[in-house]
């Protein structure tokens, strides 16, 4: 009898393990499903949106400007941040804010990304901590899936004109 018990509590421990991989490999590199908190991606995103993130991208190296990406956050890694990449390494970016008289640039370092909030006057993005390293990086978010009268893929950023071609 007690044979038979540990044949299956063991059996049970290797499918939990199993599933265990299993899940934790399609969240990790497939991707998942992320509710978005906070105004600083008005009116692409707004609180309480729940989204489809993406994980390949990150992996394949495939982020675009103009792509919403999931990032850790620079201030504080427990939580995460949902932006727009604005700015890959080598691009020159606008480093001031739409209401500053006085246009500063700079260029994105190697390996970096640089990211801003749809809502410019609401957002705490790279315009104050300046560029993120591509590792921070969690997903990219392609389909948005509540609430449903806005089910489907992002709209492009209100912010085009922040876009440098330079």
């Amino acid at each position: 009898m007690f044979r038979n018990v540990l044949g299956k509590a063991f059996r049970f421990l290797g499918y939990t393990v199993q599933y265990g991989c299993i899940a934790h490999c399609a969240f990790e590199y497939l991707g998942g499903i992320v509710v978005c908190s906070g105004p600083s991606m008005e009116p692409t995103i707004q609180n309480s949106d729940i989204v489809f993130s993406e994980n390949l991208s990150r992996h394949f190296y495939c982020i675009r400007k103009g792509d919403i990406v999931i990032v850790k956050s620079p201030n504080d890694p427990k939580s995460n941040i949902c932006k727009r990449v604005i700015g890959l390494e080598g691009d020159k970016v606008c480093t001031s804010n739409p209401s500053d008289f006085l246009k500063s640039h700079s260029y994105v370092p190697k390996g970096h990304v640089w990211l801003e909030g749809d809502n410019l006057r609401n957002s705490t993005d790279s315009r104050c901590y300046g560029p993120v390293p591509y590792g921070l990086i969690r997903g990219r978010i392609c389909l948005k899936i509540w609430p449903l009268n806005d089910f489907g893929f992002l709209r492009a950023s209100p912010n085009g004109h922040r876009f440098l071609d330079d």
